[in-house]
């Protein structure tokens, strides 16, 4: 009776952490790594932000030249010489070289215009790895939940198997009924069917684990063995310090203030039509086999429309305001966010706290004094296997608030940008 006693009280004992580091699923930093590198959508965001970058440079860059080739009487009327297309041979070729020019600083701000819209897409890759990050962070909680909740609920189901063998004990020596063993055997049962949906539910995030890594759905993931530090600085009291850093660091903030300085340089450009553009161009005619002529031209196009310029300029102060109050909106929100999610890893923290220091040892202490009672026959055995249970889900509790906290910080780290 001693010996299984012993077995009954060591199963709520703490589990033991390995220092070596195991294969891709151990940790999340692990499978961040693996999907900054393989992740299809990230590397799609990544090539269109490098495709962005190569815009810039053509965007201040002249058009190209245009040569034009005038040959003037080609049928040689009034001499002996026939028809011909050569241009020695017909009456004159007159060659024109024509470079189109922009108004002074149309070119400075259409490139400007393209800067922001590569630092657009290289917003838009980041708020992809941001999210893609928060959802990895967020599945492997869940990941390390479950395999936790398979080992407690393990732990409970050799905690009932021991105390099927006291019942059987105390059977035997008459101290107690054999609805006892029967009690404790369905009690096996239910937690058979409780390890079967954990299984399930593993299997489900491994999958999804798996998708966010462009991986097979089926292939393995090592088993997850820790949870990340809470940083110190992931509180309500650093709420203004992390507000600071979410302006100057989320994704959607810096393509919103790009968006505003494109939408800036646009209307400048804009503005700047009311200027017309210039060509300039350089003409040398060939009589016979030598250039006997040399001409110069200039060729600007006439502003009239005036009506649809302005309509125009109207169109662009509209979408630079649109701008500004889209960026509003975003930070109004992202604020928001932060604050419900610092709450959230607050009262994580909490709850976990009162479970480990007040729930979880309260409960081992019932199932001590009902495990006691019950060998005295002071106490039945539903109130022992009750007992049992909440010890276990003392433990779950504690789990839970880990978890939930975790998933808290990986979406306060999305809003920043970032990791704390």
């Amino acid at each position: 009776m001693k010996n299984v006693i012993v077995l009954l009280l060591g199963c709520f004992s703490g589990w033991a952490t390995q220092a070596v580091e195991l294969p891709l699923g151990a940790d999340v930093q692990g499978l961040l790594s693996y999907a900054r590198e393989h992740n299809p959508e990230f590397a799609a965001m990544r090539y269109e932000a490098e495709a962005a970058q190569q815009r810039v440079q053509p965007a201040a860059a002249l058009s190209d030249p245009v040569l034009r080739a005038e040959l003037m009487d080609i049928t040689n009327q009034g001499t002996n010489k026939g028809a011909s297309l050569w241009p020695s041979q017909v009456g004159n070729t007159r060659y024109t070289l024509i470079q189109s020019v922009p108004w002074f600083g149309k070119r400075d701000l259409r490139q400007g215009a393209a800067e922001a819209g590569a630092n657009q897409a290289q917003g838009r890759a980041a708020g992809t790895w941001s999210e893609l990050a928060m959802q990895i962070k967020s599945a492997y909680a869940q990941y390390y939940y479950v395999a936790g909740s398979q080992k407690i609920t393990g732990d409970l189901f050799d905690l009932v198997t021991q105390m099927e063998k006291v019942a059987q004990v105390r059977y035997a020596n008459g101290f107690a009924a054999q609805q006892d063993a029967v009690r404790a055997q369905v009690e096996q049962t239910v937690i058979k069917t409780e390890l079967v949906a954990l299984d399930n539910t593993q299997r489900q995030i491994v999958a999804r684990l798996n998708a966010l890594l462009s991986r097979p759905a089926t292939m393995p993931l090592a088993a997850p063995q820790r949870l990340r530090g809470i940083p110190a600085m992931a509180g309500l009291e650093h709420r203004a310090a992390l507000e600071d850093r979410i302006r100057e660091h989320n994704p959607d903030l810096f393509v919103d203030e790009a968006g505003i300085r494109a939408s800036e340089k646009s209307r400048d450009l804009v503005y700047r039509n009311r200027y017309p553009d210039v060509a300039l161009g350089i003409s040398p005619t060939q009589i016979g086999n030598g250039v006997r002529e040399w001409g110069v031209m200039v060729e600007f196009n006439i502003p009239l429309q005036q009506e649809a310029r302005r309509s125009q300029e109207r169109e662009s102060e509209a979408m630079l305001a649109a701008a500004k109050a889209r960026k509003e909106a975003t930070a109004n929100r992202i604020l928001f966010a932060l604050t419900e999610n610092l709450s959230g890893l607050d009262a994580a923290r909490r709850i976990e706290s009162l479970g480990s220091d007040s729930l979880l040892p309260q409960a081992k202490v019932t199932f001590e004094s009902s495990l006691s009672g019950y060998q005295n026959g002071k106490v039945d055995f539903a109130a022992l296997l009750d007992a049992a249970r909440q010890t276990l889900n003392a433990r779950l509790e504690v789990l839970k608030a880990q978890v939930d906290a975790q998933m808290r910080l990986a979406e306060i780290e999305r809003l920043l940008g970032e990791e704390l």
